[in-house]
């Protein structure tokens, strides 16, 4: 699959184990591992530096498969799930930055389409996020709210 703004390819990446059973080196039950992401969620962790976490400190190498539910799935039960998604707000994070870094250098054409291209990510994002509930209806990008976000 091709990248959104350009003519490259996708990024390479591992592929998962078909083990279907429970590693025997793994001794948490599956209520065990329920606990710590919830209670790695309340410590302020996002759900991708939960996967890291638990993988590095614990050897739990895959949440869904041990559990038979996803970090997000198991956060929404707890009420700990977060109010903007991960992924939008990271898009949030890098177009403030990119305004902040244009507001030095107001010549720098390459991040002033680089910001063009995150807003549009962004837009497009956000659609989808109204479409599946998880942003608000009445929801409207601006510069001034994006702001107020972070």
């Amino acid at each position: 699959m091709a990248r959104m703004h350009s003519r490259k390819k996708g990024k390479s990446g591992s592929t998962r184990s078909l083990r279907k059973s429970k590693p025997s080196w793994i001794r948490h039950k599956d209520n065990e591992i329920e606990q710590l992401v919830v209670k790695l969620a309340k410590s302020g962790k996002t759900p991708s530096k939960i996967g890291i976490f638990l993988r590095d400190s614990y050897g739990i190498y895959d949440v869904k498969k041990l559990t038979g539910k996803k970090i997000n799935k198991i956060l929404e039960e707890n009420d700990a799930k977060l109010k903007v998604p991960e992924d939008f707000k990271a898009l949030i994070k890098k177009e403030i930055l990119l305004i902040k870094h244009l507001e030095k250098n107001k010549h720098d054409m390459p991040s002033k389409r680089g910001l063009l291209l995150t807003e549009s990510k962004i837009k497009r994002l956000a659609k989808y996020y109204k479409k599946v509930g998880k942003l608000p209806k009445d929801w409207k990008y601006s510069r001034e709210e994006i702001k107020l976000l972070e």
